[in-house]
């Protein structure tokens, strides 16, 4: 059993919290990795855009690692 999605909501949910948002201005919501015309599962991998205070953008990446 993989838990990238449970890995993912949780990261997501610090991101998201008062402790972080001194430093982090937009968190957004979990990516799937999605065929683009068909829209099933292509893998486990979840990605959430973070940016900062700074304006620097960030991906964060969920994976299985194979």
């Amino acid at each position: 059993m993989v838990y990238c999605d449970f890995i993912a909501d949780q990261i997501r949910k610090v991101l998201c919290s008062e402790d972080a948002n001194s430093h982090v201005e937009k968190v957004g919501m979990v990516q799937y990795d999605l065929h683009p015309t068909e829209g099933y599962f292509q893998s486990t991998k979840k990605v959430i855009d973070v940016e900062d205070f700074n304006g620097t953008k960030y991906k964060v990446t969920v994976e299985e690692v194979i």
